[in-house]
């Protein structure tokens, strides 16, 4: 499949204001990916987990206008500062969604955690955004097969925010051409189709927010550093070969295998900003003690908790549910005291996107 099937051929006559809404969840990549092509083509596949709770909500009104225009309320207020980054979205999908040019798009929305702090807020938000427009687009008579509408929506929203071409269906997505995933594609993420094991489909994730603010580096900055990354072809190579195992891993259920890919590409991920130039560290004193403290927690109880981080202090936790009992008063008792304001968000493998309006 190229990029021209998502090329919108409508017949103006139909157009009309048109008001929808989605609500749209982060996800967590176990395997990550970090460096990338033009335009967002990832350097490495990676898998994530769709999350449950950790959405955004996004209403548009689309409105008849002589020009392409927005505006934007989050959470109640304007914010300009949000602007730049929808602006240039909208300029990077107008080719494939032409119609876009002779509407006003008034945008409201909102999270459930915070933005910007690592927590893959502009994945959920890019996602949210673009099954929107992929609704406007159904709505005057394109997109009616049901798999090309959430396949354009993916492909949409990664040219926003690469990570959110994985935020539109669950429970787990991939995204990049792997010879291991059926399907898989560099422009667009793909439902992973193997059967996993009872366990993961239930797994849990808490997130302790060590830092609730704006992380110093953007992800963009983080992927362009990987450019002439010393280091570089290695990872890729290493990300590759840990989606590979990890397929095996989620569908035979051995819990020890997926501890130690998982955490291996979270410190993997951590290792390549500290490693680039300029090099940068995004972990807290409050992350490293985290990770101390699950590592520890893990050998004395065998319980099967672990750790992974994606660009941001902010630590997720993952387990069974039928952990959770005891994971849950380890968070109170100990985790809880490194977060900022004792916070963090309880949440669990979600089915995807869901249509709100």
């Amino acid at each position: 499949m190229t990029e021209e099937v998502f090329k919108a051929q409508l017949n103006p006559s139909n157009f009309s204001d048109f008001r929808v809404g989605w609500k749209s969840p982060s996800n967590i990549a176990l395997v990550k990916y970090w460096g990338k092509k033009p335009v967002q083509i990832p350097a490495n596949a990676s898998l994530s987990f769709t999350l449950s709770e950790s959405c955004t909500s996004t209403e548009v009104q689309f409105s008849l206008a002589e020009a392409s225009s927005f505006d934007l309320v989050f959470e109640g207020k304007a914010k300009p500062s949000f602007h730049p980054k929808i602006q240039d979205f909208l300029d990077r999908i107008l080719p494939y969604c032409s119609f876009l040019s002779t509407y006003h798009l008034s945008i409201e929305t909102s999270n459930s955690f915070p933005h910007s702090s690592g927590i893959a807020s502009s994945a959920s938000a890019m996602a949210a955004l673009a099954l929107s427009i992929c609704s406007l687009e159904r709505e005057l008579g394109g997109l009616q097969n049901e798999a090309l509408f959430f396949q354009k929506a993916s492909f949409l929203s990664r040219l926003g925010s690469g990570s959110a071409c994985r935020s539109v269906q669950g429970p787990m997505m991939s995204w990049g051409v792997h010879p291991d995933l059926d399907h898989s594609s560099d422009l667009y993420g793909t439902v992973f189709e193997a059967e996993l094991q009872e366990v993961f489909k239930s797994y849990k994730d808490t997130i302790l927010l060590v830092h609730k603010g704006q992380k110093s580096v953007s992800s963009t900055a983080g992927h362009d550093l990987m450019n002439g990354h010393i280091f570089a072809a290695s990872r890729f190579e290493q990300a590759q070969m840990h989606l590979k195992q990890l397929k095996s891993v989620l569908q035979n259920g051995d819990l020890e295998h997926f501890i130690r890919i998982v955490e291996s590409e979270a410190l993997s991920l951590h290792a390549m900003m500290m490693s680039s130039h300029p090099y940068y560290i995004l972990m807290q004193p409050n992350t490293l003690a985290i990770l101390h403290s699950v590592m520890r927690y893990r050998q004395e109880t065998k319980i099967p908790l672990c750790f992974t981080l994606d660009a941001g202090a902010n630590v997720h936790l993952l387990y069974p549910e039928s952990n959770q009992t005891e994971v849950q008063a380890f968070i109170e008792e100990e985790l809880s005291l490194f977060c900022e304001q004792g916070a963090y968000l309880s949440d669990a493998v979600g089915k995807g996107s869901e249509k709100i309006v």
